[in-house]
């Protein structure tokens, strides 16, 4: 017998038949008609949680064993309900009176309950009189408590009975929630008649009754979109009734606003104690009122005039937004109404608000912020493909058309697809798709709270949980018993195609309005077309329409590409900094590539490479412009392999084969110039990319300036032998200053100075004459206009101020000189700049010999007081001449307070003072030798840490300034839309300039501090 009654459980779906089998032997179920409770327990969800709740309620009702064994077609009702929820089956062993529930009768198509019915049984439960415009409650404290919260479980069992047996929960999900969203305002309808009678306590009956309060609910309950166990949002608003100044009388009652508003706060804090205070019988759920205005912070309630007060004033955008649900769900209606009234047509408006599109880019932004790693796989909720991803598509799209077409005003979001498809604002297909998937998501939802009545949107991770939600989910008529593996396929699968309707229901209708896809697809009218694209965040709707319209008219195979590709694409393109520069700079790559093979595949079949491109183009003005005239290099964007900026060597042997092949001069300089331009792009699409850190740019960028100067100076050595019928003299380019550290950024000139040596039997003279002339072909070869010209490139001027005597001395010298005067004039600030000479072309026993000579002055044996005194004077002439008129010390990222100077002035300070006896700090790179100063004690790791950190920072801002603009720029942007792009290009998250702008500002006055203390305090 045993064995058979372990296949039977197994049939039925228990996952622990041995268990099931110890409860059927229970006390409780002698003599009850076996065949009758297994039949019952097939249709539970989970048959072993219903078997359980099953002998536990009838040890608390015996008459239940007469509802089992009157067989399944009166049964089924309490199989399916213990089965799907533990929660509510321990409501009713706690009342255990209220199984009467279970003579409800299933219905495979059930209709919501009257909500007028809801309200007046939950009254009813506190002794309030239904048909009073503001009942008072019979009952106080806890015993009233216990009474709403008791009426309020029984029609939830009744709800759920209804769910549970519809033969298309996905059907009835809308009713559900609507009932859901009704029995929630009975019960704070009841819970503010148990709180005026409490008020009345303090305040008398008739100043209680001379304030009017209403209360509006915000977010599912206001759309009556409920789930089964969430907070409740809401928004209170007060009156008190009777003069226009706001006092209010009745009888001999006198209330002044104040005395309202006290009122008003005790009546709406007694409410919430009603249903959320600890109680004998269990809470309902939390009333959270932190959507009224100034949150938290603000005053709980208001009058109508001040509500309207602050919207009018101080409200921001995503405050109009949240409007859009609002409804008055308990109160007084005729205050609520008016609310709503008044609020509704801000809520139309706010999409030609300022700062609309930011907020709405922070909304989408919810869809996947802030989802712990753990959970990122289970949300039903959030992510992407989530029930989040659905309300955004369909609230956005609500409020940017919502403004000019009145049908598209609801509040829930089932009707607001449904209208949407109606007005022609998405395809009718795709509708369809977009509510089931909804629906389907929603079920689960329901379902997975419906199990202990708590607030989750996680997918259970158990193989028993997944089953018994796969059989919850069923409809009443359907028999299989899906998998776990089943269940999770469709959830999926919905999700993924939600990520894909959200495309398609967003962006095609665009494209069809210029393109005529599909009669089948939506199609917008202009106005309707440049509204949606306002909202994405395009400055030029008008514009926008013209590049989308050039890209996919006409029948070409490249024409109906775009057509597949665009709707992916403008979604990435809008989440840049410029939208509209980004859509241009597709566009003008489209061209400029044409009916090329590998463009338009690479983008249909690499997912990364399109949305690399649609950011790049979208967030840097200097990448678009490199593109836009060096188009064939998107191809690297679909390996980061090819994205890995090329070596010195690499490229000087790549120049080499080049020069060797082309002897006429500017044919030559063009190639080396082309191979530097082809080089920054690959470097700024890797670095933006984040193929490789910020340090790496530096060097990257530094070695294809050194490539370009020595195929420049190759040229130009060769023009000097020929003009001169040989070379007289070897001549040595070095670099200096953040070129010579190997730390620049996009755009920076090259400081360097010039050394020469005579070869042997060659006139000092004429040896002279030639090696002015060869720097002077070099400079003139990196600067001057080409023809065809070099389109886009980032001149590399070479700047020969540190050289000796500055300006007013030699252009260049030779290696004798420049020993003699190092012997007898060389001042401290020219020691300094020694400091980061690195060879960068030319002769390499002349750098050699250069380098030896050079290392005597930049790491002195003994540095003066005077010297250091002197370094003191010129680094504060530096900060007050050098620093532009007007400009913020606090944001200037190289002169300014703890920039890139204090921090390399700081470092250069200490090699001088101790590079003699410390070759650990004998580097140009001002990181490398900050690093080895902290690992040598000369300044403590923390402060170290501090310098390096706002030395990066202001690298890197720098850097960005240039990426995102194309123009050079050392100031931290004031401009909000250009310190955006810049704090994008540094790693930050949309929306999170200000998060830069105070990191920074914190960052470099410590660094600061630092730098006064450890520069002004050093000693010889």
């Amino acid at each position: 017998m045993a064995p058979s009654l372990t296949r039977r459980l197994i049939s039925i779906g228990s996952a622990d038949p041995e268990r099931a089998e110890r409860f059927l032997a229970a006390r409780e179920l002698e003599g009850l008609d076996g065949e009758a409770l297994l039949e019952g327990l097939a249709t539970a969800p989970d048959p072993d949680g219903a078997l359980l709740g099953l002998v536990r309620l009838i040890e608390r009702r015996p008459d239940i064993r007469q509802l089992v064994e009157a067989g399944i077609g009166r049964s089924e009702p309490l199989f399916r309900l213990l089965g799907a929820s533990e929660a509510l089956g321990e409501f009713l062993i706690r009342h255990p009176e209220h199984t009467d529930v279970f003579k409800t009768h299933l219905s495979a198509e059930p209709v919501g309950a009257d909500p007028a019915l809801l309200r007046e049984s939950l009254l009813r439960s506190v002794g309030a009189d239904p048909g009073s415009s503001r009942p008072v409650a019979s009952s106080t404290g806890p015993q009233a408590y216990a009474a709403l919260r008791i009426a309020y479980r029984r029609h939830l069992c009744e709800l759920a009975l209804r769910d549970l047996g519809a033969a298309s929960p996905t059907d009835f999900l809308p009713a559900a929630a609507a009932e859901l969203s009704d029995l929630a305002g009975a019960a704070l309808e009841a819970a503010l008649a148990v709180s005026r009678a409490e008020a009345e306590a303090s305040f008398g009956r008739e100043e209680v009754a001379a304030v009017a309060l209403a209360v509006i609910g915000m977010g599912k309950c206001g759309a009556r979109e409920l789930n089964y166990i969430s907070d409740v949002d809401v928004v209170y608003v007060i009156e008190a009734e009777g003069s226009p100044d706001g006092a209010g009388s009745i009888g001999s009652a006198s209330v002044d606003a104040t005395r309202a508003a006290t009122i008003g706060t005790a009546l709406a804090s007694g409410l919430a104690r009603a249903v959320w205070s600890p109680g004998r019988e269990p809470a309902l759920w939390q009333v959270d009122a932190n959507l009224r205005p100034e949150g938290r912070d603000g005053p709980l309630v208001r009058t109508l005039d001040s509500h309207l007060a602050y919207y009018a004033r101080w409200a921001e955008s995503w405050e109009f937004q949240a409007l859009l649900k609002a409804r008055c769900i308990a109160g007084d209606r005729d205050l609520g109404s008016r609310y709503e009234a008044a609020v509704s047509p801000l809520v139309w408006a706010s999409a030609g608000r300022d700062g609309f599109v930011e907020s709405v880019q922070a909304m989408r932004r919810r869809v996947t912020d802030n989802i712990p790693a753990a959970e990122a796989d289970r949300q039903i909720k959030l992510g992407a493909g989530g029930l989040r991803d659905v309300e955004f598509t369909v609230q956005l799209l609500q409020l940017v058309h919502g403004r000019a077409d009145e049908s598209l005003r609801v509040r829930d979001t089932t009707s607001a697809i449904a209208a949407l498809a109606a007005g022609g604002y998405i395809g009718r297909a795709a509708a369809v798709e977009f509510d089931s998937s909804y629906r389907y998501l929603r079920l689960l939802e329901h379902r997975v709270q419906l199990t202990k009545l708590r607030r989750t949107h996680l997918m259970p991770t158990s193989d028993d949980a997944l089953r018994a939600l796969a059989r919850s989910v069923q409809g009443v008529l359907e028999t299989g018993r899906p998998s776990p593996e089943q269940l999770l396929d469709a959830w999926h699968r919905t999700k993924r195609r939600v990520r894909e309707l959200h495309e398609r229901i967003f962006y095609r209708p665009l494209l069809n309005t210029v393109a005529n896809l599909s009669p089948d697809e939506a199609r917008l009218t202009p106005e309707a077309a440049q509204a949606r694209l306002a909202a994405l965040g395009y400055r030029d709707p008008v514009g926008a329409m013209r590049h989308i319209e050039a890209l996919t008219a006409g029948v070409s195979r490249r024409a109906a590409l775009q057509r597949q590709l665009l709707p992916v694409l403008l979604g990435w393109i809008a989440e840049g900094a410029d939208p509209d520069g980004g859509l241009l700079a597709f566009r003008r790559v489209s061209e400029a590539l044409g009916t090329t093979h590998w463009y338009l595949g690479l983008l249909r079949d690499s997912a990364a490479a399109a949305e690399r491109l649609s950011h790049v183009l979208a967030d840097s003005r200097l990448i678009a412009d490199l593109l836009e005239v060096s188009p064939e290099s998107v191809k690297w964007l679909g390996s980061d392999a090819d994205l890995e900026p090329l070596t010195l060597e690499s490229q000087w042997q790549e120049i080499k084969s080049k020069l060797s092949r082309h002897t006429e001069r500017e044919a030559a300089m063009r190639l080396v110039r082309l191979i530097r331009r082809r080089e920054i792009l690959r470097i700024a699409l890797a670095d933006s990319s984040g193929v490789i850190d910020p340090d790496a740019v530096g060097r990257a960028l530094s070695d294809a300036d050194q490539a370009a100067v020595l195929g420049a100076l190759r040229i130009a050595e060769a023009a000097a032998e020929e003009a001169d019928g040989a070379l007289l003299t070897h001549v040595l380019v070095v670099a200096m200053g953040r070129q010579g550290g190997r730390e620049i950024g996009y755009g920076s000139d090259a400081d360097v100075i010039y050394v020469h040596r005579p070869l042997p039997g060659a006139e000092p003279e004429a040896a002279q004459r030639q090696a002015l002339s060869i720097v002077g072909t070099l400079s003139a070869l990196l600067t001057q206009p080409l023809k065809p010209p070099v389109l886009a490139e980032r001149v590399l001027a070479l700047d020969a101020d540190l050289r000796p005597e500055g300006k007013n001395g030699a252009l260049v010298r030779s290696i004798d000189s420049f020993a003699e005067y190092y012997r007898r004039w060389a001042l401290v600030w020219e020691a300094q700049a020694l400091l980061r000479a690195r060879p960068m072309a030319g002769d390499d026993g002349l750098a050699h010999d250069f380098m030896a000579l050079v290392d005597t002055v930049r790491y002195p044996e003994d540095l003066s007081a005077a010297d250091i005194r002197e370094i003191r004077r010129i680094k504060a002439r530096v900060e007050s001449e050098r620093l532009p008129r007007g400009a913020d010390p606090s944001r200037h990222v190289k002169l300014g307070r703890g920039g890139l100077s204090d921090v390399e002035w700081l470092v250069q300070l200490l090699q001088l003072q101790h590079g003699a006896r410390h070759p650990e700090l004998r580097s140009t790179g001002t990181m490398e030798a900050l690093s080895a100063a902290s690992t040598l004690g000369l300044i403590p790791a923390d402060e170290a840490e501090l310098l390096a950190e706002a030395w990066r920072l202001a690298s890197r801002i720098r850097s960005a300034n240039v990426a995102w603009s194309g123009r050079a720029s050392d100031l931290l942007p004031s401009s909000r839309r250009d310190l955006e792009a810049v704090a994008r290009w540094c790693g930050y998250p949309q929306d999170q300039a200000s998060a830069l702008e105070q990191h920074y500002l914190n960052v470099t006055r410590r660094a600061r501090q630092v730098f006064e203390r450890r520069f002004y305090a050093a000693e010889p």
